[in-house]
């Protein structure tokens, strides 16, 4: 059944069929060439930010560990300073958030499909006395631009959500972006961009909160302020996030980080004045695809919790010399 969903929800009932196969050639087509025209197709090696964060609180109790998965997203490409990547700022601000350390752990590899999951689920599995606390997947736009099929795509994420659930970590899935934001596609492809990368995460949102994770829609990275901002936010190759872009992007899935760990306070009460509500899972997954930074967490079968929750600005990163050292195939150089 989830598969079934997950394949109605990436296809949209026929009107990307009704497209056809060569407009989106066209659309990846394109794709390719603007990577091309403004920045090589390739971007800065994201710095590894993999060490501890937090010092200052050190105390009684073992630091909290995160795990990142994904790809070139989620590994912070297109900065050049470790503490600019997702993963120094989602430690740090949830150091401060605990009053803990945390110790961070970053096996996303540029270029990386959701058919890589397994094998960086595997790495931070590998050792039982080190099964993160907390992880992060950010998957996704590779799986648009090189035409995997959904339904695969959706297999497997949720099978690793599913392992990282049996291990005992929590799940935080960052979904699918909105394609549609990259500045040199243009219309119509620019709206088939969107819709596409739409209905990849509302079928994402569905298998991971099946399987117990919670979700965060990534959308058009996160907000307005990327269609406000876009020469401030995206960086040099105007494909990648800058600096500024990744920051606005922790600040909002910060929040889910810290409540799906009981730092944040939970409650049953939604706040109608911030639009959330309880849906069945997969109108909540196609509500949030549309709208950026909506978390989607489950409720009891077939429904789901539908919030906004308030950003929280995050700290300067505090990390005690993470090791500096290339990313790991990263000479692969895609997003």
């Amino acid at each position: 059944m989830a598969r079934r969903i997950a394949a109605g929800a990436a296809y949209g009932g026929g009107s990307i069929g009704l497209i056809g196969a060569a407009a989106v050639g066209v659309f990846l087509a394109e794709v390719q060439l603007a990577k091309r025209q403004v920045g090589g197709g390739t971007a800065p090696v994201p710095p590894s930010a993999d060490g501890r964060y937090g010092v200052a609180f050190a105390g009684p109790n073992d630091p909290l560990r995160l795990g990142l998965l994904g790809d070139s997203t989620a590994a912070g490409q297109g900065v050049r300073r470790a503490g600019q990547t997702p993963g120094a700022l989602l430690a740090s601000g949830l150091a401060a958030v605990a009053e803990r350390p945390v110790d961070l752990r970053n096996v996303a590899l540029p270029g990386a499909r959701s058919d890589d999951l397994e094998r960086q689920v595997s790495l931070l599995l590998a050792d039982p006395a080190r099964t993160p606390d907390v992880c992060v997947i950010m998957i996704g736009a590779n799986d648009v631009t090189h035409r995997m099929p959904a339904t695969q795509s959706v297999r497997c994420l949720t099978t690793a959500v599913r392992r990282l659930r049996t291990a005992g970590a929590e799940v935080v899935v960052g979904t699918c972006p909105d394609l549609g934001t990259i500045e040199p596609v243009y219309q119509p492809l620019r709206w088939l961009a969107r819709r596409v990368s739409r209905q990849l995460a509302a079928a994402q949102t569905i298998g991971s909160v099946e399987q117990g994770g919670r979700t965060v829609s990534l959308g058009d990275l996160l907000g307005p302020e990327f269609a406000a901002n876009p020469r401030e936010l995206f960086g040099p190759d105007n494909y990648h996030p800058s600096a500024e872009g990744y920051a606005t992007a922790a600040m909002a899935m910060l929040p889910t980080l810290c409540a799906v760990l009981g730092l944040w306070p939970e409650s049953d009460r939604l706040d109608g004045s911030r639009r959330e509500d309880i849906l069945p899972v997969a109108k909540a997954a196609s509500q949030a695809a549309r709208e950026a930074g909506t978390e989607v967490t489950g409720a009891r079968a077939p429904w789901a919790l539908l919030k906004h929750r308030r950003r929280r600005r995050l700290p300067a990163p505090t990390e005690t010399e993470p090791a500096h050292h290339p990313h790991p195939d990263a000479a692969h150089g895609r997003p």
